[in-house]
Order: structure tokens, then sequence, then C-alpha cells
């Protein structure tokens, strides 16, 4: 039976150990060592994903990533009735958090019972956030699992994924010409005036149901009395539809040139890197056959949205590994406003519990 104290405690330690990307050392080893104490096997591939097995042959994987976004340090969470927030003005990092507590709880409680249980992998990776990075060198020799539970929704765990986008990220560079602000502007080219050109030309925000556009960074320039030299703008687009993808490509390409064209003294580049491709719910898969039979044993009805982000099961799909991402009890992620709800979060860990025991 799910500890609810137990489950809330856990929750709170997890929170309150920093690792924003990139800094996750602390709490790999947190639970590493917990892992262990529940009986696990513990690898530790070469990106520093850990990997926790217990049993061979038909494991399945449960999965959530250990790394927050900012402002993500120092989180001191405080209970508010049914609700768990942060105190000051940081996230509460239950974005994965939540995910993670949930499955520590639902193994720890499937342990405590005599009931059969399934051969497990527990698969907690680094550098979610940034990218996928951690799935993406993810060491898949290693991965014996061909289906995955990952807790990485965001609200209550019956909220299921049916679709997050293609991502795909672009770095445009523009070179101008230097010259002195006040003594001979004139023999200057602004990057920067190039640059807010260039960025009113393109897209932006909710283009259709399935497609955003953004620009979120530009930086330029290096002192107030020098026309400047040098702009990058950082971008991403992303959508459902490998078509209108395709078509941003191009206007993307399309705009750079026309600047080119227009300010021939210039240089302008363009990098895109897709960050990682389409993941779609395969609803007669047998990992969401199980889970919708756990959710309806919980007298929870699946509901099934899109999702404008991304989960380490778009890079797991694309290595054969049927997944399911479900909701963590979090709410209002990467925001100060986030917060988890507490009967949400026991959910989670009685849906983890179930699967773990064959929704026995």
């Amino acid at each position: 039976m799910i500890n609810k104290q137990r489950l809330i405690n856990t929750f709170c330690d997890l929170v309150k150990i920093d690792s924003p990307s990139g800094e996750e050392d602390e709490i790999a080893s947190f639970l590493s060592k917990r892992l262990t104490e529940l009986g696990f096997n513990i690898l530790t591939d070469n990106y520093g994903n850990i990997i926790a097995k217990k049993g061979e042959g038909n494991t399945l994987m449960l999965s959530a990533h250990m790394d927050t976004v900012e402002p993500g340090r120092n989180i001191q969470p405080i209970i508010d009735n049914d609700l768990i927030k942060s105190k000051d003005k940081t996230i509460l990092g239950g974005d994965c958090k939540a995910g993670i507590a949930a499955i520590l709880e639902g193994v720890e409680s499937a342990l405590e019972t005599n009931k059969e249980k399934r051969n497990l992998e527990i698969v907690i990776t680094r550098d979610e956030e940034p990218g996928l990075l951690g799935a993406k060198n993810l060491d898949y020799s290693l991965i014996d699992s061909k289906e995955s539970l990952v807790f990485d929704g965001n609200g209550p765990v019956n909220t299921v994924t049916g679709i997050s986008p293609t991502y795909i990220k672009f770095d445009i560079t523009i070179t101008g010409i230097g010259a002195h602000a006040g003594v001979e502007p004139e023999k200057g080219l602004s990057a920067i005036k190039i640059a807010t050109e260039l960025i009113n030309d393109l897209p932006q925000g909710r283009l259709d149901e399935e497609t955003t556009f953004n620009v979120g960074i530009i930086n330029g320039g290096t002192v107030r009395n020098a026309v400047p030299v040098e702009a990058s703008i950082n971008g991403e687009f992303r959508s459902q539809n490998t078509e209108t993808l395709d078509l941003l490509y191009l206007q993307l390409d399309n705009t750079i040139n026309s600047f080119q064209k227009k300010y021939d003294k210039s240089k302008i580049d363009l990098k895109t890197e897709v960050m990682f491709e389409m993941y779609k719910l395969n609803e007669n898969s047998n990992i969401v056959k199980s889970v919708f039979k756990s959710l309806q044993t919980l007298d929870l009805i699946p509901n099934i949205k899109p999702s404008g982000g991304g989960t380490d099961a778009n890079i797991m799909l694309s290595h054969g590994i049927d997944c399911i991402v479900v909701g963590m009890a979090t709410n209002e992620m990467h925001t100060v406003d986030e917060y988890v709800v507490i009967p949400d979060l026991v959910d989670a860990a009685k849906l983890c519990e179930l699967q773990i025991t064959n929704n026995k």
C-alpha cells in the first residue's frame, strides 16, 4: 500500500537537492544509494545516466529525469493543504522529481507486498531539459526493456501525452562592419540593425494548433559607442506536421538569403539542428493497454492530450522502445508558480505499483 507520508517526504528530500541541468552529481548519488537499498543493481553509463536493474527478462522500464530548470537552487518546499509549493521565488522541481518520487514509492510499496512482480529497469536521465541530451546519449546496449512508462507529463497521472512535436533549433550569426558610432557611423553596418529587421520578418508564437515558432535569445555588440559588428539570434520551431516543418525550414532559409542580398557587405550564417523527432502514442501497444487498465483500476479515465514539449519518450521510441508518457501531479511547470497536487502524486505512485505487480 502506498505510504502517503513517505512519498511526500521523498519528494521534499529530492527537491531540496540542487540539480540544474549539468549539475546532477549530488542527486545521482542520492538516487543510486536509495535504489541500492531497494535491491537494485546500479549501472551508470558514460553520460552519467542511472540504469537500475532488478531481475532479468521481460523487463518494464520506469523512466524520469533528474535535472531541473532554473531558478532551481535552494528550493524550500512547503505543504499547503493538498498542495506542495516552493517557499521562495524558485521553481518547485516537480518536473521531474515528482515522477522520481512516484517511481521510488511505487517500487518500495510493491516490494512490501507478496504479489508477483515484473522485472524492472529504472532509467533516470541527466540533461533532459536542454534538449533530451541524457536520452540521446543513453547507452542503449545496457537497456533490456522494450516498453517504458515515462513519468514526465503535466497534471494528474491519467493525463496521457498523445503526441509531441519534432523540435528544431536554429542559430543565426550576423557579421556587419564596425565603426565609431560618434565619428563615422556611416562607414559601419550594424549587425544589430540587420538582426532586428530579420526577426521582424520571421513568424512568432503559435502558428496553428500543431506548430510554434520562437526567437528566444538575441545578442549583439560590445560597447555603446561602436557600430556593432556581431549579432546572434537563437530560436526554435516545433510542429507535429512534417510538411509544416519543411515549409518553416524553407521560409527561414529564404529570409536569410533575402537579407544577405539586401545587406551584401554583411555575412549571415544559419545553423539548424533537429533536437528530437515527433512522438506519437501507440494505443495498440501492450504498455499502453496495460497502463489504461491500471488507470481504470484507479477509477481514472485516460485523458489523451497533445503536448508542445518533448520527453525522453521522443528519443526512446526511435530506439524501438514502446512508451507511454503520463502526468506526475505537477502543474505550472518551469515557473515559480509550480505546484504538486498530493492526491495526484499518490495516484501516480499507485499507477507505478500496479504496473510492477501486473495490475494485481
